[in-house]
């Protein structure tokens, strides 16, 4: 369709609108990412203009964070949660995620009932464990976290959401080989992986490997790369090359091996700005634009894949 419109809009000079066929009866519909709109990208501007600029990138579903990161969260409990389901409802937006790293895996049980009371399914949080181990002692160290988590983990499936462990640096869930470990020890239970290309080699193959072998316990996709890092200021274009097509990692490796484990998580553009808790740019109408500079890479590398 993207070549069929190119063609078109080169043969009559006028922008042309791609409507896909409906595929065939027991034909598989196209692979398409599912975006979902961290607020933290917003750092501390209101929810509600968050809310608004949630269609506008591209996303239906929305990831609500507290501070440092975003405000967004204390807001919720501001406003009253009524009002926001309100605001939700007017923007078409679902807040299918909430990602509380403060918290931790063994403190989410109120955080369960307010993500269940709006319908959410994603509670996005770290590992806990030693840091630094590997072989036999990493195993050992990840399955005793998993052994430790799984009351919590019984608790969400019974409300039907998911705790994704995000792969951090300085965290037990850190390298590849404890992503493994998380994936195989929880495969029968609700728990799912927040896969970080950024806190991982910069190597586009071995990010798209894992991402075969983890399958379905892939939970979220952030599109997040190194860049030039975000632990310290620098000028804004450098701070910028963490987000897919300002950065030099190849994501179309990445993309090919989501399309072919037919990932139906949720894909989030993302990075960190320095100081946190600020918008990655300065306005929510930029931030937006800057989010959707990156999903238009990432659907390029998708055509490619």
């Amino acid at each position: 369709m993207r070549r069929r419109d190119f063609l078109r809009s080169a043969t009559l000079g006028t922008a042309a609108l791609a409507i896909s066929p409906a595929p065939a009866p027991g034909a598989e519909a196209p692979f398409a990412f599912r975006y979902l709109t961290s607020s933290a990208m917003y750092g501390n501007l209101p929810l509600e203009a968050v809310i608004a600029e949630t269609p506008k990138t591209g996303a239906a579903s929305l990831d609500v964070w507290p501070r440092r990161h975003g405000t967004q969260r204390e807001q919720m409990d501001e406003l009253g949660h009524e009002k926001v389901a309100a605001l939700l409802e007017t923007h078409k937006v679902k807040l299918d995620c909430i990602t509380r790293y403060d918290l931790g895996p063994f403190k989410l049980q109120e955080e369960m009932l307010v993500l269940k009371k709006f319908g959410g399914k994603v509670l996005v949080t770290g590992g806990s464990g030693p840091v630094g181990l590997t072989g036999p002692d990493l195993k050992k160290a990840v399955q005793e976290f998993v052994e430790k988590l799984k009351p919590h983990l019984a608790r969400a499936g019974e409300l039907g959401l998911t705790i994704a462990i995000e792969n951090h640096g300085k965290n037990l869930i850190d390298a590849p080989d404890a992503i493994r470990w998380l994936a195989e020890f929880g495969k029968d239970l609700p728990m799912g992986i927040e896969l970080a290309p950024y806190h991982l080699p910069q190597d586009p193959e071995l990010i798209a490997g894992l991402i075969r072998e983890l399958g379905s316990k892939l939970t979220v996709f952030l599109a997040w790369e190194y860049g030039m890092g975000c632990m310290k200021p620098m000028p804004k274009d450098e701070e910028l090359q963490q987000l897919p097509g300002r950065g030099k990692l190849d994501f179309v490796p990445i993309v090919k091996a989501l399309k072919e484990i037919r990932f139906a998580g949720y894909t989030q553009v993302f990075m960190h700005p320095t100081p946190r808790g600020i918008p990655i740019l300065p306005t929510a109408e930029q931030t937006t634009a800057e989010i959707n500079h990156s999903r238009t890479y990432l659907e390029n590398c998708l055509a490619k894949a």
